[in-house]
């Protein structure tokens, strides 16, 4: 009995928290009740080994049945007694053990090594120092703490490459379809990839080419905003180009990716590297929710075929890629586990070698591509997937063309949409206008993943090898009578209908939280809910923008209704057709920094009187201000007051302006000119609080006041203002330009799209200078 076998044996678990690991984990507490696991486990950024064992694997849903089985307090103590958690990282020589973590690692009997880089557009060297890496690096641990524990290493059938035909048990060495490879210049090469990507990356013009992205993405956003994004758009091109690499090399030698290139090498350098460390592998083909254990459909995030299939049920991905009477190669995760916990238990062959166990369904019980797609059309078409409208999604009907046609399609879409995208960017779109672009940013994002699926599993549904399983069929015979069914790993018992249509979808449709009903979805839901946060007792400030988040206005138009004050009409007319020649250079000054705008736009103050601006300020606020508000936008500041929140409004808007709407708000902060003998000088005595300025100006007046800006709202219109929605827990985008709609849509923020109360129009746009007489300065 494989109870009996294993009773008594400390286990090391690799991979311990991923999809494979946690159903391992599962199954051994359960099943073989008298063994002891050691799980190493990566620190995370925020967590410890410990934590993140919690966390990522005992409160996963695998451990249901056991914790029903059980109870609360005896599942918790059986953890406790049965499970030793140790840092460590099979990316870093050493393992990254520290001395409990050795002496622990040592005294296991069987290592199972099951952590890996499993996506399959993993960046080159990251799939290296894992995948290839990874198993020589815990034998050569091994050998340095003078332990020999049965190593079971989990690879995968794709090591075979894209070959037809036969892929039998045994190591690739022993294959005529051999390739000669040094690993050990693979990864050397791939090590001095990252640095020359790493280094063309800094390029002037590469780093030029960012920058501007960044400002396309984030407009005016402020210097360390636009900063951050240059310097993530730049790791995202290294990573890119490490990925487009790995797919390369790994088709340069026959495999499908560099998941599988790099695995194919692992067993290679483990060969050559395990000296007298007993080594089994095994090799899985796609591995995909449960078919009984723990339960039925049980998934632990999307595998390979869940985001496809989602996507074709949404109507999202019109065709895929694939041979129609090809094998789709897939497997339940319980019968991989049964099928490791089998081959811990039975041991390493005798003589020595490396045993290798395929558990794959391709020779035994084969699913083709047609079949396969044909299961899931006919349960969409029966189970339909709903659009937010509450309208059944037609599910579309495949044609199965090759890679190179769906590609070519999704690129000349991808092509339209970014043109769209930049023509909406450049319009004075606001608010629910604004959020077409939004609209096109999203369809651009589900193209962008469907061009990812084509080219990252296309290969597998093109994939015509066939797996042998004889080894796994023996494994299957070998077991005590009373293993036969709580381990069993024949793929023959696998109903692939029954399967596909009554566990896989299912599963997938839960986890996947998509509408499967026809009832129209409350589309303000969503926005009362987020809104109730907003406005929760225990929020501490309430900061608020003042253009377009306040009040339909600007600096220009506020000094416009100034300057024109007095004026005859001819006089405006002047003014209004020097604004048509001014107004391009402003608003691209504006797009680029608004602090410079604000600095050269308040030049226009020189010389202005301070008694007849504070005069003006008061008319401007009954005859320009206050026809321009937005009610909801001064109802919503009361509210906030009413809850007790402290409510500051902050903008780069001048005391002129802002002056008059003092008393809505709790304080005020804004820009202020120097004077002069009783004349504004037109020079600011502060950088005005705009971008990230108003950001640490909000931090500044929150540590002096005692407020938590995790417990704060803002509420902004621009892209500019991001530093200052970004410094709260809270960020609320009102009547959002199309960068900021965007952006928002993304993040999950609240988007308010509030109206001003009057209908009328601005009627002058003038730019001169004010009708008042310049005094020079001292």
């Amino acid at each position: 009995m494989i109870s009996e076998q294993l009773a008594g044996k400390r286990i090391a678990i690799t991979g311990s928290t991923g999809f494979l690991g946690t159903a391992l984990v599962e199954r051994l507490l359960r099943q073989v009740p008298d063994c002891h696991l050691v799980l190493l486990i990566r620190p995370g950024r925020r967590s410890n080994p410990d934590q993140r064992a919690r966390r990522e694997i005992f409160r996963n849903d695998a451990f249901s049945r056991l914790l029903g089985e059980l109870g609360k307090d005896q599942f918790w103590e059986e953890v406790d007694r049965r499970v030793t958690v140790i840092a460590g990282d099979v990316g870093t020589d050493g393992l990254g053990l520290d001395a409990d973590g050795a002496r622990a690692f040592a005294d296991c009997d069987v290592v199972i090594h099951s952590a890996a880089t499993v996506s399959f557009d993993a960046p080159l060297d990251g799939a290296v120092e894992v995948n290839l890496l990874g198993p020589t690096r815990i034998v050569q641990t091994l050998h340095e703490l003078g332990a020999a524990p049965h190593l079971v290493a989990v690879s995968t059938c794709y090591v075979a490459g894209n070959r037809r035909g036969s892929a039998p048990e045994q190591l690739l060495s022993d294959s005529p379809f051999h390739i000669d490879v040094d690993w050990r210049a693979e990864v050397k090469a791939a090590r001095r990839t990252r640095a020359d990507f790493d280094a063309e990356s800094r390029s002037a013009e590469r780093l030029e080419q960012f920058r501007a992205d960044a400002r396309h993405e984030l407009g005016a956003a402020g210097t360390p905003l636009l900063s951050a994004k240059t310097e993530q758009l730049r790791q995202r091109w290294v990573s890119e180009q490490l990925v487009e690499a790995g797919r390369a090399r790994a088709a340069s030698l026959g495999w499908p990716d560099a998941y599988a290139y790099t695995k194919a090498l692992g067993e290679r350098a483990l060969d050559e590297s395990r000296g007298d460390v007993p080594v089994s592998i095994v090799r899985p083909s796609i591995i995909e929710s449960a078919w009984a254990e723990p339960r039925p459909g049980w998934i632990k995030g999307f595998r390979m075929a869940e985001p496809i299939i989602i996507s074709y049920a949404r109507g999202l991905l019109k065709e895929f890629p694939g041979v129609p009477e090809g094998v789709i190669d897939v497997i339940p995760v319980d019968l991989v586990v049964a099928s490791i916990i089998a081959v811990a238990a039975k041991g390493a062959a005798s003589d020595g070698s490396i045993e290798i166990t395929q558990v794959a369904s391709g020779t035994r019980n084969p699913l083709h591509y047609r079949r396969l797609v044909d299961l899931v059309s006919t349960w969409f078409t029966e189970n339909p997937l709903y659009d937010r409208k509450g309208q059944p999604i037609s599910v579309p009907e495949w044609s199965f063309p090759g890679r190179g046609a769906v590609e070519r399609q999704l690129e000349r879409v991808q092509k339209n949409l970014d043109r769209a995208d930049k023509a909406l960017k450049l319009l004075p779109l606001r608010g629910r206008q604004a959020m077409i672009n939004a609209e096109v940013e999203d369809r651009r994002e589900q193209v962008s993943r469907a061009m990812g699926y084509v080219k990252i599993y296309g290969a597998y549904a093109e994939c015509e090898a066939l797996y042998g399983v004889d080894n796994l069929l023996a494994l299957q015979d070998s077991l005590d009578d009373g293993d036969k069914e709580p381990f069993a790993c024949d793929p023959a018992i696998v109903d692939w209908s029954h399967y596909v249509r009554e566990v896989h979808l299912p599963s997938v449709v839960e986890h996947a939280r998509v509408k499967t009903t026809g009832e129209r979805s409350d589309p303000d839901a969503r926005t009362r809910r987020l809104r109730a946060r907003v406005l929760a007792p225990e929020r501490h400030l309430a900061a608020f923008d003042l253009e377009n988040t306040i009040i339909a206005s600007n600096v220009v138009f506020s000094y416009a209704w100034l300057a024109t004050r007095n004026l005859p009409p001819r006089d405006r007319m002047r003014f209004t057709i020097k604004t048509l020649g001014e107004a391009p250079g402003l608003l691209a000054l504006d797009q680029r920094d608004r602090t410079d705008f604000l600095r050269h736009f308040y030049r226009r103050y020189d010389g202005a009187s301070v008694a007849e601006m504070d005069r003006l300020g008061q008319e401007l606020l009954a005859d320009h201000i206050l026809t321009k508000a937005f009610p909801a936008a001064l109802r919503r500041v009361r509210e906030h007051r009413r809850m007790g929140h402290r409510t500051v409004l902050i903008t780069g808007a001048l005391d002129i302006v802002v002056k008059p709407l003092g008393p809505l708000f709790d304080d005020v902060i804004c820009s202020e000119m120097s004077q002069l003998e009783g004349r504004y000088t037109g020079e600011l005595l502060a950088v005005p609080p705009t971008g990230e300025v108003r950001a640490q100006a909000l931090r500044d007046f929150a540590d002096a006041n005692g407020f938590d800006l995790a417990e704060s709202v803002a509420y902004a219109d621009s892209s500019s203002d991001l530093p200052l929605l970004d410094a709260v827990g809270f960020p609320v985008a009102v009547n959002p330009e199309t960068r900021l709609a965007s952006m928002a849509a993304k993040r999950g923020w609240l988007i308010e799209n509030w109206s001003k109360a009057g209908a009328g129009t601005d009627k002058w746009l003038p730019l001169g200078p004010l009708p008042t007489p310049r005094k020079s300065r001292r």
